[in-house]
């Protein structure tokens, strides 16, 4: 596959996410008890729905590194520094069954969203770059453009706020007596 189907096939599943961040919103607004009852049929799935989609994430970072020789600029780093760890530690927590795992990973997460809608901005408006990153490598070029939109840090966006929210609206599985 080239680089730019690649993009085309995460920037579906991005869009998927976005579909679905939109529609919980919604939800939670409008129809709270519906809200409600999606809610509780995840109970318990946070961590395991994360992990998916950090995997996911991390798999796909690491093709367009590896495979399609893509150097990570300094911003793509440090969103790397929060994905990667949560592709482990969500799956790791969603084998154990660990509820205790969601401060960390909404920590993770949280970070890596700002951190991310900072690159973002920057790789939209690249006049506000202050030319902290490489010459070389600059934070603001856009190795591709999948369905004619999705950036690498579009889609890590995406990915970390699917992570956030998968760990938000979890709620641990009731004790067992």
């Amino acid at each position: 596959m080239t680089p730019d189907q690649v993009a085309d096939v995460l920037g579906t599943a991005a869009s998927a996410g976005v579909l679905l961040l939109l529609g919980l919103a919604v939800l939670r607004v409008a129809a709270p008890d519906r809200f409600a009852t999606i809610q509780g049929s995840v109970a318990g799935s946070g961590p395991a729905l994360g992990a998916l989609v950090a995997v996911i994430a991390t798999l796909g970072s690491l093709w367009f590194s590896e495979g399609a020789h893509f150097p990570p600029c300094e911003w793509c780093w440090y969103q790397r520094i929060a994905i990667y760890p949560l592709a482990l530690i969500l799956t790791l927590a969603a084998v154990r069954r660990d509820p205790g795992v969601r401060p960390y990973g909404l920590a993770l997460a949280g970070v890596g969203l700002l951190v991310s809608a900072w690159h973002n901005v920057i790789e939209t408006f690249p006049d506000l770059h202050a030319g902290s990153c490489d010459p070389v490598n600059p934070c603001t070029i856009r190795w591709v453009e999948g369905l004619g939109f999705w950036t690498i840090p579009r889609m890590a966006f995406v990915t970390l706020a699917l992570v956030f929210t998968a760990l938000l609206i979890d709620r641990p599985l009731p004790e067992e007596p």
